[in-house]
Order: C-alpha cells, then sequence, then structure tokens
C-alpha cells in the first residue's frame, strides 16, 4: 500500500498515484480536496514503501514503524501534537513506538514528519501499512 503513496520535496503533505506519463507524474493529494497535480522529472518524490528508521542494529521499514505508532495509538491519529510537543516529548514517543532508534541519527525533525505522515495516512483512511503478502511470508 505504501508503494503509491508519495512524498514530494518542497510540498507539504502525502500524495497518492494515480498515473504516469512521458516525462512526469500525475499525482492526487490524500487531503479532502483530492487536488491532482503533475510530478516532473526535476522534482524529489521518494514512495512511503522505500523509507527506513535508523537503529542501532539495522534500519526498519517505515511500514513497521507506521504499524507500531498504530498500536499505540489504536488506529487512531496521535495523542501528541508534534508541532507544539518539545524535542524531548518527541524523542520519549519514539522511544515507546522504535525503542531501539538510533538517537544520534533519527532527528527531530524525522519523528515530525513521521508523526505527521502517521495522522494524515490515518485520517485518510489508510491503516493497512504492512502489506498481507509481507506478513504472510515472514510466518
Amino acid at each position: 500500500m505504501l508503494k503509491t503513496i508519495l512524498s514530494v520535496s518542497g510540498k507539504p503533505g502525502l500524495y497518492k498515484l494515480i498515473s504516469q506519463g512521458k516525462n512526469m507524474l500525475i499525482l492526487e493529494t490524500l487531503d479532502a480536496t483530492k487536488k491532482r497535480i503533475p510530478v516532473y522529472g526535476h522534482d524529489k518524490v521518494i514512495s512511503l514503501g522505500d523509507i527506513a528508521m535508523y537503529t542501532d542494529a539495522e534500519e526498519v521499514a517505515l511500514a513497521e514503524v507506521l504499524e507500531s505508532v498504530k498500536t499505540k495509538e489504536n488506529a487512531q491519529v496521535t495523542t501528541i501534537d508534534y508541532k507544539k510537543a518539545s524535542a524531548t516529548e518527541l524523542h520519549s514517543f519514539m522511544a515507546e513506538v522504535l525503542p531501539t532508534y538510533d538517537r544520534d541519527r533519527v532527528h527531530t525533525s524525522d519523528i515530525k514528519k513521521l508523526i505527521q505522515w502517521y495522522n494524515i495516512l490515518v485520517s485518510n483512511g489508510v491503516t493497512e501499512f504492512v502489506a498481507a503478502e509481507e506478513e504472510a511470508t515472514e510466518e
């Protein structure tokens, strides 16, 4: 599911991949407006499925971190306000979600972005972060 959810550098929010053209992508915002925008080759676009967070041992896929946030918050929008929370509060939140996260390489801004993305996804009905096929292959 997260493979088709994209982040565009310099543009707020998250986008869903709608179509691919010759030299561009057509994306739709994940908010209530459902506005469609073209994104060209010079724009930096990354799929949420390709993002991982640093831990003390190895990197953990963003999908697994989002699942952990979902478990902590009971699949609801987070109780912490990432805009008003102090760095200490954000890091303690992250320690609850991913106890082994690398405190040197995961910055406060990364934690804010994680919370922001999680809230956007949950608010728009996206709550299945780990694909069913991935869970079946792990067993």
